[in-house]
């Protein structure tokens, strides 16, 4: 099986009885399973033995072991990475590649943003048996959908990627958060709203439900949507009173999914769609819309560095993960140097470097406590923001995703 469990676990917000993806160590990622005896897809055994290997390592010994590594290996002088472009892609570039380069001057990368399209980009090269990427940032459902098609590389994350300072081993500090045998999560982030507080209509409180997304009589103006289906589809139906425990049970449904499109259609003429992660807050900056759905890291960058009059709306934000995957099938040479980029962009201090930059949260629990505090309160996984969340299905989209898609796509044509 290259699937793993869905994220499921639960934590009381403080703020009422509504499940929430837990925290663990602080208000920075999800929670693992606490129980020891719950299986993580690798044997005590293996876990141990790498942990006693590990304990001594630190960030100066990684970066030793890399270099020695690629020494006596043939690796690659080149990287294809590929991204979402904007603020996270900026985020990856000063968290981990530009010390990966500093380490490795003889290395060069280069950034390809088409992470939107990953699934069928990489089933055309596969196609044509020229895959020129070397690996690939995805969403969780992505990742299981190319696993699954054989497109992305099986891996053991204990012989991946290194260890926490503490001697954990990578495939207990990822925990649950590692969804398929081919992911290797990065990132908790959550997609939501922002609106321009200086278009709230006078007299009336800023929006502050989900539902006030598609009340246009109280809040008039232009909306900006993803130009898929996934989340679009859930609010709507949450909207249209489907209780949220009961949404994917609905959505499966052709009467479901008509049920969405129709309650998504009450706001169609005034919705600007959107493919890039980017494009949401450059409309909210420009004036362009009153509100918009983006992820949480991109609103977090246009309120505090670019100060544009915009706030946040955290009610049903839909939490999800992002991570990379390796193409299947590239030559050993190319694998020798994205095995050893991994296991230095992947480990502790990279990924708490990188919440430095955006507001989401590392994937590795070990991660969470070096996160600096000023970050956290902007982390869609804060108490405070949680207080109302959505949990994405990966394994719901990645089973209907082709299916949906081509309904909702020939739903915006018409």
């Amino acid at each position: 099986m290259r699937r793993r469990h869905n994220v499921t676990t639960e934590y009381r917000s403080g703020r009422g009885e509504t499940p929430c993806p837990a925290v663990n160590k602080g208000p920075v990622v999800l929670a693992r399973h606490a129980d020891p005896n719950v299986h993580t897809g690798y044997s005590r055994e293996n876990t141990m033995k790498f942990s006693k290997t590990m304990m001594a390592t630190t960030a100066l010994t990684v970066a030793t072991g890399t270099i020695a590594f690629a020494a006596a290996h043939g690796m690659s002088d080149s990287m294809t990475l590929v991204s979402w472009g904007g603020a996270y892609q900026d985020s990856q570039q000063k968290a981990y590649v530009e010390p990966y380069l500093e380490m490795h001057p003889e290395v060069s990368s280069t950034w390809d943003e088409s992470s939107a399209e990953a699934v069928a980009k990489l089933r055309a090269m596969n196609e044509a048996g020229n895959v020129t990427w070397d690996l690939v940032d995805v969403v969780a459902a992505d990742a299981i959908r190319l696993c699954d098609e054989g497109l992305a590389m099986e891996y053991d994350p204990d012989e991946l990627l290194a260890a926490a300072p503490d001697g954990t081993s990578a495939s207990d500090d990822f925990g649950d958060l590692i969804v398929s045998d081919c992911y290797i999560p990065q990132i908790v982030y959550s997609t939501t709203f922002g609106y321009r507080t200086d278009m709230v209509p006078e007299g009336v409180e800023a929006p502050s439900q989900i539902c006030d997304v598609f009340d246009l009589e109280k809040y008039p103006g232009k909306r900006a949507l993803e130009k898929r289906p996934i989340n679009n589809m859930e609010w709507a139906l949450l909207c249209d009173g489907v209780a949220k425990a009961d949404v994917y049970d609905v959505l499966e449904t052709d009467e479901g999914q008509d049920q969405a499109l129709a309650k998504l259609g009450t706001i169609k003429d005034e919705v600007i769609w959107w493919s890039a992660g980017a494009d949401t807050p450059q409309l909210l900056a420009d004036g362009e819309i009153f509100m918009g759905s983006t992820y949480n890291g991109r609103l977090f960058s246009v309120i505090v560095d670019q100060k544009q009059p915009v706030g946040m709306m955290w009610d049903a934000q839909v939490f999800d993960l992002d991570g990379w995957i390796i193409p299947a099938g590239l030559p050993e040479d190319r694998l020798a140097r994205v095995k050893d980029f991994l296991m230095f962009a992947t480990d502790t201090q990279r990924l708490a470097d990188q919440a430095k930059y955006i507001s989401y949260g590392p994937a590795r629990a070990s991660s969470a406590p070096l996160v600096p505090e000023d970050m956290k309160m902007h982390m869609p996984t804060d108490p405070a923001n949680a207080a109302n969340t959505f949990l994405y299905n990966y394994e719901f989209w990645a089973d209907y995703r082709d299916d949906i898609d081509a309904k909702f796509q020939s739903w915006l044509a018409q």
